[in-house]
């Protein structure tokens, strides 16, 4: 399980090494997703809190890339922060994310972002339920829940 040092670990040493890789140009980016998916994940967008489609959904399933189809998280590990973003504890694999440390807009934070395809999916925080303390703050946009 993941916590919080292995995450900053991340950030200053190195991420884990993903299990493929997909790389696109940015042309086809934008010919496969919405204008608001392309915002999101290839521009390092953020919605508007509560306002994805995904914040209230509790169902059962598994939340993949919308960009590369790369399993992230599972519905297991979900939970209501009331930030306005689905949450989850931990991804679904540990070389799943790719972390970055962010200093945009005054603060620091450490992004995430699909290993696979570097597709921005938002920040990931030390303020979630225990065990693992960690809240992964995920925009709706950059997720397609594939339900059991």
């Amino acid at each position: 399980m993941l916590q919080w040092k292995e995450v900053i670990h991340f950030t200053t040493k190195g991420n884990p090494k993903p299990d493929k890789r997909v790389e696109k140009t940015e042309s086809e980016w934008k010919a496969q997703l919405t204008p608001e998916q392309y915002r999101i994940t290839r521009q390092k967008g953020t919605e508007r809190p509560n306002s994805g489609a995904l914040c209230s959904i509790f169902e059962v399933g598994k939340y993949h890339c919308v960009c590369c189809n790369t399993p992230l998280f599972d519905a297991n590990i979900k939970f209501d922060s009331s930030s306005g973003w689905p949450s989850f504890t931990q991804p679904i694999k540990q070389n799943a994310i790719k972390y970055h440390k962010d200093i945009s807009f005054g603060m620091i934070r450490v992004e995430v972002m699909c290993n696979t395809c570097d597709g921005h999916l938002g920040h990931v925080f030390p303020d979630g339920p225990q065990p693992s303390g960690l809240r992964y703050c995920i925009n709706s946009e950059a997720l397609i829940l594939e339900q059991k």
